[in-house]
């Protein structure tokens, strides 16, 4: 389905290889252009202007050339970006009602207010040009990040990001690898730390139970938690099991054989738990953690977008709030740590994930 993104790219502009389940699209040519009259500039840029299937897709090379507003922004010449899950969950309008909200409340009922819309999160290029606030960053610069997806996106010659967004791209990494890498670091991050408390401080020894671990999701997070002296133990599929375990993955359940709930009952019970599945995992994944022992379940599939998209923004909030909340108790209960997790752009978490990939406790691999 993504393969049919690249083929229409014309030479020249962007090429693509895979990495983590994206398809990473490359750019090598540094366009001369003038930065202090773009009035009527444009670029080449991958847009929608609806919601829909990969037809919806139209490249053009006449989209508005960016710019920048606010004095903490930086404007990045792309040199790769990569297509995760929720590009294509967002090309067919998941999260419409939300971003909407996000990118101008003002225009709410404005129906197609947000087109024509640039898809993408992850790049990796140079600063072309900064704010005035901005001084950790100059022209040059290799950098990546993972840009919001209530901005305009990635798919573009030329993107404009906040600089809290944006951190200086690891030197062992070209841009190709690095582009696979930002939007699910941020994700796993997300998740780990920020919701889950899990820091390099106080992850040893702990066991940790990933479910789905051999996406870019799952990839990730066992680098990550292995790298913090964490014992990982993953389900996947059988044809995932060495992959996986040249990870660093401790112990690796193959959901396919036989009960997954019996074996993993089988085990010592877990302190974490990282749920990249969601469905019915939440109906028996709880009962593997250490009751009143701090032991905490994270997920990451809520339904928080689909609930705005399906009752608006008002009502899904509040629908979103009563079944979070009741879960929350429920579980507490119990003497267990119920939680939600969201992608969250972060330059200085992205800068902890840059030491760690030059350390080499990090790669970006492919599956």
């Amino acid at each position: 389905m993504l393969q049919s993104v690249s083929r229409k790219v014309g030479p020249g502009r962007l090429g693509n290889s895979v990495r983590i389940g994206a398809n990473i699209f490359e750019n090598d040519i540094w366009r001369k252009i003038s930065t202090s009259s773009r009035k009527h500039t444009v670029m080449p840029a991958w847009v929608i202007d609806r919601y829909g299937n990969n037809s919806m897709l139209r490249f053009t090379k006449d989209y508005l050339f960016p710019i920048i507003h606010y004095p903490n922004e930086v404007m990045i010449k792309v040199h790769a970006v990569s297509l995760n899950p929720i590009d294509i969950s967002m090309r067919n309008g998941y999260g419409a009602t939300a971003l909407k909200m996000k990118r101008d409340p003002l225009n709410m009922k404005a129906a197609g207010s947000e087109f024509p819309l640039i898809l993408g999160r992850d790049v990796s290029g140079v600063i072309m040009e900064t704010g005035l606030n901005v001084s950790h960053f100059k022209p040059g610069d290799e950098v990546w990040a993972a840009v919001p997806p209530w901005k305009a996106g990635t798919l573009a010659e030329f993107v404009v990001a906040s600089a809290n967004e944006v951190a200086h791209k690891p030197k062992a990494l070209s841009h190709r690898q690095a582009a696979a890498l930002p939007y699910v670091a941020l994700t796993v991050w997300s998740a780990l730390v920020n919701t889950g408390g899990l820091k390099k401080d106080n992850c040893r020894g702990k066991r940790v139970l990933i479910l789905g671990g051999s996406g870019g999701i799952g990839t990730f997070a066992i680098q990550l938690l292995k790298a913090w002296g964490a014992h990982v133990t993953t389900t996947c599929a059988e044809n995932s099991f060495s992959f996986l375990k040249d990870l660093g993955a401790d112990h690796v359940i193959d959901y396919k054989a036989q009960n997954v709930e019996k074996q993993l009952n089988d085990l010592e019970m877990f302190d974490f738990i990282l749920d990249n599945v969601g469905g019915h995992t939440e109906d028996w994944a709880l009962n593997l953690l250490k009751p009143w022992s701090g032991a905490t379940y994270v997920t990451l599939v809520t339904p928080f977008m689909l609930n705005t998209d399906r009752l608006g923004v008002a009502d899904g909030v509040v629908r979103s709030g009563i079944t979070f909340g009741s879960k929350v108790l429920k579980h507490l209960s119990k003497g267990i740590h119920y939680r939600w997790a969201l992608f969250a752009p972060s330059g200085p978490s992205l800068d902890e994930v840059t030491e760690l990939v030059d350390e080499g406790k990090i790669q970006a691999c492919s599956t």
